[in-house]
């Protein structure tokens, strides 16, 4: 004999992905003679539901390390850059509700890569990539079936045995 409950249940009712290629142009004090590095730190991001789409707004810094007065000194310039990535949503069900929660994962941290100096000589071009996703978490409806057994735990330990025949 079994019965049926229904459950309101968290699960994932939408995703969404996106890969971003961006391009900053950074100023550093001094004309730079070359390029000895580039990183990005600091990503720091929060997402909300908009519709049908995720607004993903973040931050990042870039930091370049040059030499300049023809290679016989070094710096780092900073540069703290902000991003919106608008993630459309593919969506599991169209009647969950209270989808409220957007969970952010991050695929591919913003990284560097390229950095060349200007054809002018006095910029940084910075080629950066990342790539998010998103899941949208909401209430869902499952059913789920009860089934009426004797739980062998329930039993005392000598008549445990007779049970084994199921």
């Amino acid at each position: 004999m079994s019965q049926y409950r229904e459950i309101i249940t968290k699960s994932v009712v939408a995703k969404g992905r996106k890969y971003t290629q961006t391009h900053h142009a950074v100023l550093p004090p001094n004309k730079p003679s070359g390029i000895l590095g580039c990183w990005i730190i600091n990503h720091e991001y929060k997402a909300k539901k908009n519709g049908h789409k995720t607004e993903v707004f973040g931050t990042y810094e870039i930091n370049v390390w040059y030499s300049y007065h023809n290679h016989t000194k070094t710096a780092v310039v900073t540069e703290k850059v902000d991003y919106k990535d608008v993630i459309k949503l593919s969506y599991r069900d169209d009647d969950c509700n209270g989808d409220d929660d957007v969970w952010v994962k991050v695929i591919q941290q913003p990284n560097c890569q390229e950095a060349v100096i200007s054809d002018c000589g006095t910029k940084i071009n910075v080629q950066a990539e990342r790539e998010l996703s998103v899941e949208v978490t909401g209430d869902t409806k499952i059913t789920v079936s009860v089934h009426d057994y004797e739980d062998e735990w329930d039993c005392e330990r000598e008549t445990a045995e007779e049970h084994h025949h199921h």
